[in-house]
């Protein structure tokens, strides 16, 4: 138990402060209680609180109760609102059909993984089968059709794969050029300082290297063609 102290100031006849002195209960540790005197005692409390809270359960809201306690010593102590049998009889009857019915829902779960399972091996089969006829595989049972279907997917995944490309190109070329003057710009600044001229492009290179950056490249799969010297 802990103590709050309680004082009263008086003012004038008046009460100007009030503190407090109560008895307040400690929080309860939830772990085993090694003095056994307290134990017992604390057991006698808990359980005859337990079947007068079993006892108004079963008044007041007309349910059906059944309470049994075995001391740390044995003995028996019960309530039933009716009769002990019969509420476990009902017990009993209901975990039963309880089990049974958690039984069909796990047999039920089963078979839909069981299915699951199926469905799921034969995708993955046919993205097999589909993966070796486009690396040119097991195309002896295909029919035209299905040749020229593998063919439509095999341009369009070509014209996806140049595209990236082109792409990359495009980058690589913007980054140059960044680099390109970004290095001019400290040549130029070095020119100065050594007291050197600028440097002047004739018209020639600037019309070479205007060439190089517009030049277009056009992407071939095959085997290469030999050129005519």
């Amino acid at each position: 138990m802990e103590f709050t102290w309680l004082f009263v100031y008086f003012y004038f006849g008046k009460p100007l402060l009030v503190l407090g002195a109560k008895m307040v209960r400690g929080k309860t540790q939830m772990k085993r209680i090694e003095n056994a005197t307290s134990r017992q005692v604390t057991f006698s409390k808990r359980r005859n609180g337990l079947l007068k809270k079993a006892f108004e359960l079963s008044v007041l809201c007309d349910a059906e109760v059944a309470l049994i306690i075995f001391s740390p010593r044995g003995k028996l102590y019960e309530f039933s609102s009716s009769s002990m049998n019969k509420t476990i009889e009902s017990y009993q009857r209901r975990a039963k059909d309880n089990g049974i019915n958690n039984k069909i829902l796990v047999e039920e779960d089963m078979q839909n993984v069981k299915e699951d399972s199926f469905t799921m091996g034969k995708k993955i089969e046919l993205l097999e089968v589909n993966k070796r006829k486009l690396l040119g595989d097991g195309l002896e049972p295909c029919s035209i059709d299905e040749l020229h279907q593998l063919e439509n997917q095999l341009e369009r995944s070509l014209s996806r794969i140049r595209a990236r490309k082109n792409q990359l190109f495009r980058e690589q070329i913007e980054k140059l050029k960044e680099k390109e003057k970004i290095l001019l710009q400290e040549n130029t600044k070095l020119r100065q300082k050594c007291g050197m001229p600028p440097r002047q492009q004739s018209p020639e290179q600037e019309e070479v290297r205007v060439e190089n950056m517009d030049v277009e490249t056009e992407l071939f799969i095959g085997r290469p063609e030999r050129r005519s010297a």
